[in-house]
Order: C-alpha cells, then sequence, then structure tokens
C-alpha cells in the first residue's frame, strides 16, 4: 500500500512538472510570436523607436551613475585637511610658515603677560600654549565658517544669473563671467577664478572641484553634480539650474529656522558657561584674599587647571549637544 501511494505521488509530481514546462515554452513562444508580428506589422517603426528611447534611457542613467561615482571618488581622495587649504577657505593667501610664526609669537608673548603678573609657570605654560596653537586655529576656524556663510548668503542669487542667462541664449560662460565681475563676495572671488583657470586651460570640471576644495559646502557640490551630468548627459540645463535654486532657499529656511527654534538652548549654554568664571573674577574683585590660595600655591594652581580641563570638556559636550548637523 505505501508503494502504491509514492508510485501514485511521483506520477503526480511528473506530470506537474511537465505540465509547467509545457506552459513556460507555449508562453514565451506566444510572447515570440506576439513581438514578431508588432515588429512585423505597421507598428515596426514604433517598436523600433520605443526600443531605441530604452537604450538611450539606460545609456543616460549609467553617464549619470558614472559621473556621481566619479565626483564622489574625488572627494573621497583626500580626507585630511592642510592648514594653507584651511587659509584658502578663510580668504587668505598666507604661507603655512608664517601663520606658524605668528601662532608662535603670541603663544611667548602671552606667557611672557602672565608671568610678569605673578602667576605660576604652569600657567604661564598653559595660557601660551593655548593662546599659540589654539587660539590662531580657532580664529581661522571662525574666519572659514564666515566666509561660508557669506558664500551661502550669495550663492543662490547667483544660480539664478545663470538661469536667467541661459534662458536669455547666453551660454554658460558668459554667465559665469557676469557672476565674476557683478557678484557680491566671496561669491565673485571664486568665480573670477573659475573664469580665470578656463582661460589657461583648465575645464569646467576641474574649476568646480577646485571651488568645492575652497567651499566644501553641500549646494557647491550640488551645483557641481548639476552641471557635470549636464555637459556630459544633456538636458534643460535652465530647469535643471532653477529646481537646484528653490532647494538651495528652502535649506536657507531650514537653516534659520532651526537656528531660531535652537537659540533658547544656545542661550541656556552661553550662561551655565559664563557662570564659573564670572563668579571668580567677582569673588576676585571683592575678596582678593579667599582665592589667593588657588593662586600662590601649587596645589591651588593644579585646581585651577583642573577646573579648566573640566570647564573645557563641559563646554564642548554642551557645545555638541546645541549644534544641529543638517
Amino acid at each position: 500500500m505505501g508503494s502504491t501511494l509514492a508510485i501514485f505521488g511521483i506520477a503526480i509530481l511528473s506530470a506537474l512538472c511537465i505540465a509547467a514546462l509545457g506552459f513556460t515554452f507555449i508562453s514565451r513562444e506566444t510572447k515570440t510570436s506576439q513581438r514578431m508580428a508588432q515588429m512585423a506589422g505597421p507598428n515596426r517603426a514604433k517598436a523600433l523607436r520605443g526600443e531605441g528611447e530604452v537604450d538611450n534611457n539606460e545609456k543616460r542613467r549609467k553617464q549619470v551613475q558614472d559621473t556621481l561615482n566619479s565626483l564622489e571618488e574625488k572627494q573621497n581622495a583626500s580626507k585630511k585637511i592642510s592648514l594653507r587649504t584651511k587659509l584658502q577657505r578663510a580668504g587668505y593667501e598666507t604661507e603655512p610658515k608664517k601663520f606658524h610664526m605668528i601662532s608662535a609669537g603670541v603663544g611667548l608673548a602671552v606667557a611672557a603677560l602672565i608671568m610678569l603678573l605673578g602667576f605660576a609657570p604652569i600657567i604661564a605654560l598653559g595660557a601660551g600654549f593655548a593662546a599659540g596653537f589654539g587660539m590662531p586655529r580657532w580664529i581661522l576656524n571662525f574666519l572659514v565658517t564666515r566666509r561660508q556663510k557669506a558664500f551661502l548668503e550669495e550663492f543662490a542669487n547667483a544660480i539664478d544669473v545663470i538661469v536667467r542667462g541661459v534662458k536669455s541664449g547666453l551660454p554658460i560662460n558668459d554667465c559665469l563671467r557676469i557672476i565674476a565681475n557683478e557678484a557680491a563676495e566671496p561669491v565673485r572671488t571664486e568665480f573670477r577664478d573659475l573664469v580665470e583657470g578656463q582661460k589657461i586651460g583648465i575645464t569646467l570640471d576641474q574649476g568646480l572641484a577646485k571651488i568645492f576644495e575652497r567651499m566644501p559646502l553641500a549646494e557647491v557640490n550640488f551645483f557641481q553634480i548639476v552641471l557635470s551630468i549636464q555637459a556630459k548627459s544633456g538636458g534643460n540645463l535652465a530647469e535643471a539650474l532653477t529646481n537646484l535654486s528653490k532647494v538651495l532657499r528652502e535649506r536657507k529656511k531650514m537653516r534659520a529656522k532651526i537656528q531660531s527654534v535652537s537659540q533658547e538652548a544656545k542661550s541656556s549654554a552661553a550662561i551655565i558657561g559664563s557662570l564659573p568664571p564670572g563668579v571668580m573674577a567677582v569673588l576676585y574683585l571683592t575678596s582678593p584674599d579667599y582665592l589667593m590660595p588657588l593662586i600662590v600655591t601649587t596645589t591651588g594652581n593644579m585646581i585651577i587647571v583642573g577646573g579648566l580641563m573640566w570647564m573645557l570638556v563641559g563646554v564642548l559636550v554642551m557645545r555638541k549637544m546645541i549644534n544641529f548637523n543638517f
């Protein structure tokens, strides 16, 4: 009985497999026949046109993907930022050697001033190191951030100039030249370098890569991608730049909204961070004898250094909590 059921099951499975294979071949032949009839019939030209459109779309999609991959590889090629690049981002052509000399001079001057005021050598050494190594770089980062903000304020208007120029029939190079002559700083300087580079044989992609190196902003990256894809794949440049301009303005609105929402937290962090040094300054002015053990003794100096380190950790933590990357 069991062997009979097994044979019966095998027969059913074999029949199902044969039926599935037959259905597959029949459906394939039917689709092939329909395709041949379509190609041989009056719709042959239409079918060929549709196939050509599919091929063009695939080719265009592949070109866009290759362009995006190449741009991403170029941007990820060098992660380490040199001091010369930071100076260029701040808008200065100063040599790094000169920057180091100025930093060392500031550090020595601050250390000597602290020593003349009668503080312990360890405090003078720490203040000199902070003034010579930390403060110049903090000022440099502040200048870079300020220049990037000024660039973003004008960049959307520069893209609108390109859109209007392209719609009126001007080539893209003439539009870039208009921005290089009439835009506000620092957009004018960046595009002037781009235009002057094209005069000596630098391509548009290479010039845009240089701008992105000096202005590592997402908006500049968007602009570079749009122009690179348009140059390699074609398309409506005016429409693409119009959409880009809308995106940049919406990002600007979102940035302003985030800043307004987080302003309360930033104010609270500023008050909390300024309380300890403010209280110490008031006590030093009103009751200097109360704070003298912290200044004239080694243990007091170590307590001051430890307190400053914990203050720095607290300020960095609060800064991390109230800053938003978007």
